[in-house]
């Protein structure tokens, strides 16, 4: 992910806050590839601390990360609906970004990378905009 920001390991993490929908790590997944989905039971007990950061922070620009983020910060399910596009969120700017896992397969078509490629580029251009790229 940090490629596809053009930023480097110590630019990214003075630049994001990074967090997990859930905070206990949910084991892996049955077929063995990457790691479990927490249920939905899981996402809801762990919504306390993501809700009560963003109130804290409140940040100007969010990334959720993959499905699942995009999910519980939107509302919206399929990836190539939302990533390379722009919304507002209680006056935060958030651009979804798909999972860089290799978990997931999502990345595999070259229509996807195109998307994620404007994604980067609208994440880049708004951390300019706020003065942070």
């Amino acid at each position: 992910m940090r490629r596809w920001l053009e930023l480097d390991e110590e630019e990214f993490y003075a630049t994001f806050y990074c967090a997990s929908v859930t905070r206990c790590y949910p084991g892996r997944a049955p077929s063995g590839r990457g790691d479990r989905t927490p249920t939905p039971r899981e996402q809801d007990l762990c919504s306390f601390w993501s809700d009560w950061e963003l109130r804290l922070l409140r940040p100007r620009l969010i990334v959720p990360v993959g499905r699942l983020a995009i999910r519980r910060l939107l509302g919206i399910s399929g990836l190539a609906s939302c990533v390379g596009r722009r919304y507002e969120r209680d006056g935060a700017t958030v651009i979804p970004l798909p999972h860089p896992s290799g978990a997931s397969g999502w990345l595999n078509s070259p229509a996807n990378r195109e998307l994620t490629v404007a994604a980067a580029k609208l994440v880049r251009g708004e951390l300019s905009r706020l003065g942070r790229g």
